[in-house]
């Protein structure tokens, strides 16, 4: 006997409808956890950037990104506020704009980490070890399979 609240079966057979579904709790759990603090993904999709590629020009975090200029604008402007990021003027282009992680962003990108991974641990909790390394490289396959261009038709 199925309930209402039963997702159909013809969806569970759906491996992107289940990776949607996962997908989604897991973003509203972590945007939840951010929020606490004041902060966005983008917030935490900023200072990971720094921090694994090193200062960026505010355009070309944009395109690495995948964010809307304005919104970029805004998420370096709350981060360079709150002091996780610094900003500098090209002497050469005065339009643009060097953003880098300071030393109160680093450790903001640690605690954020860990709590992450601690989100990671319970959304991952029925399966064990070896599973979770198994799924980590196959996620991290059909991620590379994307390609650039993850939303393209």
């Amino acid at each position: 006997m199925s309930s209402a609240h039963s997702t159909p079966p013809a969806l569970l057979d759906l491996s992107t409808y289940l990776l949607s579904r996962i997908g989604k709790a897991a973003r509203g759990r972590l945007a939840h956890r951010l929020a606490e603090r004041g902060l966005r993904l983008w917030d935490m999709a900023v200072l990971a950037a720094l921090s694994d590629f090193g200062p960026h020009a505010q355009r070309d975090l944009v395109v690495r990104l995948g964010v809307d200029p304005s919104d970029m604008a805004k998420v370096v402007d709350q981060l360079a506020t709150g002091g996780y990021v610094e900003r500098a003027r090209d002497p050469e282009d005065r339009r643009r704009v060097s953003v880098s992680l300071a030393p109160a962003g680093r450790d903001l990108l640690a605690e954020l980490d860990a709590e992450a991974r601690a989100l990671q641990d319970e959304l991952l909790a029925p399966l064990d070890p070896e599973e979770r390394t198994r799924l980590q490289g196959l996620l991290l396959r059909v991620h590379q399979g994307l390609g650039e261009r993850p939303y393209a038709p």
